[in-house]
């Protein structure tokens, strides 16, 4: 997807810097993605805060929510399925409209 960080490294120096060389759009999709799952999703926003209890910084915690919301997609497309945010609870299975 190329959200993920280049590092440039020579000698002693050592820069992480943002990645250009990518899709902006989808650059700028996948972080708002993870930026509105951690404020309205509690699975996300509960997976942001162990990230960040960590230690890890808030861009590096933001990718890991962006890899697991990419992940829950690529599992539901392959299985055709439609997301259901109470999958594992009592709740009824949500059908595809």
């Amino acid at each position: 997807m190329g959200v993920a960080p280049v590092t440039r490294q020579s000698g002693k120096s050592r820069t992480v810097l943002m990645r250009r060389a990518c899709n902006t759009r989808l650059r700028d999709t996948a972080y708002h993605w993870g930026r509105v799952g951690i404020q309205h999703d509690p699975p996300s926003r509960a997976y942001y805060a162990a990230l960040r209890a960590r230690g890890h910084s808030h861009g590096r915690a933001l990718r890991s929510v962006v890899d697991r919301s990419l992940r829950i997609l690529m599992h539901l497309l392959v299985r055709g399925e439609c997301f259901n945010p109470d999958h594992g609870s009592t709740a009824m299975v949500a059908t595809c409209p």
